[in-house]
């Protein structure tokens, strides 16, 4: 029997976020696979579990991205294919904040401000609250609400958030957000 991958999936890959992901991953011991940052993503689903399957070990954090395409684009057709693959076990997503043309919208367990504060309301790109309960808006984000994973947490654009993500500080938010995924999740960092 193949042991499920614990997998973060996170909705942002231009290169901003590649930058911040891949300096949480070193940071707390995590993998990232940066072959999947993109804006927009170019591997398919297939590609993305072949890289998550050769991971070192656990957990893995992988992007996607839809470079604003309207509807559903390559970011997010790849998202649904590893979040619902068999060997694949979501712990959580990121869902990342963009100024979206067509207001696509996801919802949302708990988002992070650009402070680092937990708040019940949505976030915009630059982090700061919004007025949507439960709820944010961004371009790779309108499939999650149609996929069955256990904590979603929004946060400001990656590796930005007006300098407050940037991967030389640590990028404080993302990694925040990974570290709420793991301790919700039950994740207790054992590497087979």
């Amino acid at each position: 029997m193949t042991t499920r991958r614990k997998v973060i999936l996170i909705t942002d890959g231009d290169e901003y976020a590649r930058k911040a992901v891949e300096r949480v991953a070193a940071d707390i011991g995590a993998r990232c696979i940066s072959a999947t940052h993109g804006n927009p993503s170019s591997l398919t689903g297939p590609e993305i579990v072949g890289w998550i399957k050769k991971a070192v070990h656990d957990p893995v954090l992988v992007m996607f991205d839809d470079s604003g395409f309207v509807g559903e684009g390559a970011g997010e057709k790849a998202l649904k294919y590893v979040a619902r693959h068999k060997d694949i076990e979501v712990l959580g997503v990121i869902a990342v904040a963009a100024k979206t043309r067509k207001a696509e919208w996801t919802k949302i367990d708990v988002c992070i401000d650009q402070d680092g504060e937990l708040t019940p309301y949505g976030v915009d790109k630059y982090g700061i609250p919004e007025m949507d309960l439960g709820r944010i808006n961004g371009d790779t984000v309108y499939c999650l609400d149609h996929l069955n994973v256990p904590l979603v947490v929004g946060v400001g654009d990656i590796g930005k958030m007006g300098r407050k993500d940037h991967y030389e500080l640590g990028a404080p938010i993302t990694k925040k957000a990974v570290e709420l995924i793991l301790e919700r999740s039950g994740y207790d960092g054992d590497r087979d």
